[in-house]
């Protein structure tokens, strides 16, 4: 009797990250091609093609003509990404001032720490000295 067990599916986004890896190992611009390769050319070429495609339209990656197909870049690294992501969520939403109470109130200490010091050095960055960040501080 043959093992006739299916392939495990990956999780959701795990081929977006893996194909974001492998782009970020790369010398500079890649094919989808080399892609494929880097990633052991067990994915079709047409589905790297997708998974490149999607992110994409996510603002993930960028792409150049190269003759005729393209080379792809990582748009950012790692905390970009992660940022860029966090920002279309909040992007998505009506009452942003909700999200944002909610999303400081579930802060571990430390990290609540961490985005005052962030907020604080930006201001000062820009010039103004004022901060708004104690008074609309929500209760725990």
């Amino acid at each position: 009797m043959t093992d006739r067990r299916r392939p495990r599916r990956r999780g959701n986004g795990e081929l977006e990250a893996l194909v974001l890896s492998a782009l970020r190992e790369g010398d500079g611009p890649e094919s989808a091609g080399w892609v494929r390769e880097r990633l052991g050319g067990d994915l079709a070429y047409t589905t790297v093609i997708t998974i490149l495609t999607r992110l994409l339209a996510k603002g993930a990656v960028t792409r150049e003509r190269a003759g005729r197909a393209f080379v792809w870049t990582p748009a950012s690294d790692p905390a970009g990404l992660a940022a860029h992501r966090m920002r279309r969520v909040l992007d998505g939403e009506s009452d942003r001032e909700a999200v944002l109470a909610r999303f400081v109130t579930s802060l571990e200490p430390a990290d609540e720490l961490l985005l005052r010091e962030l907020l604080g050095r930006s201001k000062g960055e820009t010039g103004d000295a004022s901060s708004t960040t104690e008074s609309v501080r929500p209760n725990r």
